[in-house]
């Protein structure tokens, strides 16, 4: 017995009881936004890749990965496409097509963890003159496919990480080749 009155024992539970209620929310924090950010120097002149970039509905035509797409409303904001990737589809809508800025930023409507392991991303493309070519910058945000605090590994951060980093990486490099290719 201590000084209240208390057993030693029922004082100790509670404050393990208290140590124990404030360390569950550090634990529950849930998952943090990832990046991939990778820009590549193309030969053919800004205009020339903006007409390609900024047509939403034809990624096919230069992103390897991209089997099929299926696309409704066009090249403008509202716009969406769905894309056939090796493991499903996944469906993106377009936010913004900034002619002026040379930028498009779309992102993840339906997600297909099968497809891409993540459950939501931002992603914008932009075109800017570099000596005779253009630079071409690919940024996406986003969250890994599973956003429990205890993730299997193909759904992590990790797992998210490699395949939008592949995704983007790729699909500059296709860009790059269907521009550079006579």
């Amino acid at each position: 017995m201590n000084s209240r009155g208390y057993p030693t024992s029922r004082r100790s539970l509670l404050a393990a009881a208290l140590l124990l209620a404030s360390a569950v929310p550090l634990a529950a924090h849930g998952p943090t936004p990832q990046k991939a950010d990778e820009t590549i120097i193309i030969a053919a002149p800004p205009d020339k890749v903006w007409a390609l970039v900024s047509a939403f509905g034809r990624i096919g035509d230069w992103h390897p990965m991209v089997k099929k797409v299926e696309a409704t409303g066009g090249d403008e904001a509202g716009a969406e496409r769905t894309l056939v990737l090796e493991g499903g589809r996944v469906t993106e809508g377009l936010d913004e097509s900034d002619a002026a800025g040379r930028r498009l930023s779309w992102r993840l409507l339906a997600e297909n963890v099968e497809a891409i392991p993540v459950s939501f991303y931002t992603a914008t493309i932009e075109v800017t003159p570099s000596g005779e070519g253009s630079q071409v910058a690919w940024s996406a945000r986003f969250y890994r496919g599973d956003t429990g605090n205890y993730p299997p590994e193909e759904l992590n951060d990790d797992a998210a990480i490699a395949a939008m980093a592949a995704f983007v990486t790729q699909g500059l490099g296709g860009l790059k080749a269907k521009l550079e290719t006579p």
